[in-house]
């Protein structure tokens, strides 16, 4: 059966701009070989972690936002986990209700643009 899910993942801060763009394009591509389809990405940048992970109090945090089968979901944690430029991961499930909301977020992002740039 196909869900919803958004992955979280933090990259260590001490990679390049080209090096943190080469791994989100890893994921990216292996969600896309996988059958995976895509929704919505939104790179958040670096940020402050909560607490140092790895002697690190920052890092690059990214969202992928994908419809799939859920085996894999555990083959892409897997993958996450053995990257070393990868310093904390989160997987959701999206239920009904996160599903919408994540629709309406993203509705009255794109209506916010639009009168922006008219």
């Amino acid at each position: 059966m196909v869900n919803q899910y958004e992955a979280v993942f933090i990259m260590t801060p001490v990679l390049s701009e080209e090096q943190m763009r080469e791994t989100v394009q890893k994921f990216h591509n292996y969600l896309l070989e996988k059958g995976a389809e895509i929704v919505m990405e939104d790179n958040w940048g670096l940020r402050k972690l909560a607490y140092p992970i790895q002697k690190k109090s920052t890092g690059f945090y990214h969202l992928i936002e994908f419809r799939a089968e859920g085996d894999l979901v555990a083959n892409l944690e897997i993958a996450l986990k053995r990257d070393e430029r990868v310093i904390r991961f989160l997987t959701v499930k999206l239920d009904k209700h996160a599903i919408a909301y994540s629709d309406k977020k993203r509705a009255m992002h794109k209506d916010a643009k639009a009168t922006v740039s008219n």
